[in-house]
């Protein structure tokens, strides 16, 4: 009677052990494509966020352009008056002078008006977009190919910003000119 030859002593269980190896780098592929697709829906989140919180940014501007068109017509009578005014009510402030600090990058600045939310529907915003207008003068040629024609506009400098659940914020800056 004959017996089935044995395996060599030392081969004994290098089955198993090359399994185990490639069953760990099987793992290891599926968690860091785990963690790929986790960072790609944390990106499009991001990208989705920021472009929510510059649409709303950018309808702000557009009413703080409202508003300058409308104190345009009205001779500006409702700016305050002052040095480095502002009206948190109405967003309006006065020409910043060069002794005023910088409105926008000063995180106490009180003079931003908010938007309607009636008339700018922006979606599930945290924050509502707000904005202010300055008046810098009404000594720029209209056009400025042809300063001969001696026509001069009105201008406002309209700030707006906007933030997604303060995830993503936007701050846009428009110079508006009128007649």
């Amino acid at each position: 009677m004959t017996h089935p030859p044995r395996p060599n002593a030392d081969q004994a269980g290098a089955a198993l052990i090359v399994s185990l190896i490639m069953l760990l780098l099987m793992t290891i592929l599926g968690l860091a494509s785990v963690r790929n697709t986790a960072l790609e829906e944390k990106m499009t989140a991001n990208a989705y966020d920021r472009s929510l919180a510059f649409q709303a940014a950018e309808a702000g501007l557009r009413a703080g352009e409202a508003v300058a068109e409308a104190q345009a017509k009205a001779d500006n009578e409702g700016f305050p008056k002052g040095n480095c005014a502002c009206s948190s009510a109405s967003g309006l402030c006065t020409t910043l002078e060069a002794t005023c600090e910088g409105r926008w990058s000063n995180p106490k600045f009180q003079g931003w008006a908010s938007t309607n939310k009636q008339a700018t529907p922006l979606g599930d915003l945290a924050v509502m977009p707000e904005y202010f207008v300055e008046y810098l003068g009404e000594n720029f040629p209209c056009q400025r190919m042809n300063v001969d024609t001696m026509q001069f506009c009105k201008r406002y400098r309209i700030t707006a910003r906007s933030a997604r659940e303060g995830r993503a914020s936007v701050m846009l800056q428009s110079i508006y000119a009128t007649n």
